[in-house]
């Protein structure tokens, strides 16, 4: 049975005394044996927020990292900034990072494998527009999103990995995939991994949903059988997040 993870993604919202702040307002709100618990903060919020979810089950993410190991990359984070500290995860090729800063498949699976070498666990985005949705492409897009974020992990890291299935249609809109549609994406994801490596790497990778996930939408979702959990954005900077992950 694979262990469920419920992230959630803050995007650029909390100034780190706020961060701080919201950590602890959801320390016992989040607490579960049943389930990993990361927030992905930015970046200036690291440092307090690894700070205020110490002895807690809360791990924390980062929400994005570049591929070198340093040099003149003015405004990026080195791997090995988010290691020294102690973060965990790190979410890669979300669709705002795509569209907003010109990220391909191909910096993406940089990063992938920049994550892997520091021991950092992907959270690696996928997801289709609502054109590609509609044109009937969705599973042909978002398999070669996979194939090439993958291109050179090792069978023994895909395993690790995350992957977050996240609509584009449906981030910070208010519109959720129906389950069918969900669940449907998250089986083809699955699929394609066990074509890449084998069905016992298919079997453990965890996939996540994301997309305007809720309180109301998350039981439904997570008992899906390939979904194993969800990236949460707007509703990771609120109380009802603890009810997202106690499901």
């Amino acid at each position: 049975m694979r262990r469920k993870i419920i992230a959630g993604n803050w995007k650029m919202n909390k100034t780190p005394s706020e961060a701080v702040a919201l950590i602890n307002e959801l320390k016992p709100l989040v607490e579960t044996q049943d389930a990993d618990v990361v927030f992905c903060v930015p970046a200036i919020s690291l440092i307090p927020a690894l700070e205020a979810a110490k002895g807690s089950n809360i791990e924390i993410g980062a929400q994005n990292m570049y591929f070198e190991e340093s040099g003149a990359y003015t405004g990026e984070i080195a791997p090995n900034m988010l290691t020294e500290v102690g973060v965990k995860y790190v979410i890669i090729g979300h669709s705002e990072r795509r569209e907003y800063f010109a990220e391909t498949d191909e910096t993406v699976n940089k990063k992938v494998l920049k994550a892997f070498e520091h021991g950092i666990t992907p959270i690696i985005c996928c997801g289709e527009s609502l054109t590609q949705r509609e044109q009937g492409v969705t599973i042909d897009f978002v398999r070669q999103q996979v194939k090439i974020a993958f291109l050179g992990v090792t069978k023994e890291q895909a395993k690790t990995a995350v992957i977050a299935y996240e609509p584009i249609w449906a981030i910070g809109t208010g519109k959720v995939a129906t389950t069918d549609q969900a669940e449907e994406v998250c089986r083809a994801i699955r699929q394609c991994i066990a074509e890449i490596y084998d069905d016992e790497t298919a079997n453990e990778i965890r996939i996540q949903y994301g997309g305007s996930v809720s309180a109301a939408s998350a039981k439904e979702l997570f008992s899906q059988a390939n979904i194993d959990g969800g990236l949460v954005g707007g509703a990771s900077l609120k109380t009802d997040f603890g009810k997202i992950v106690n499901y």
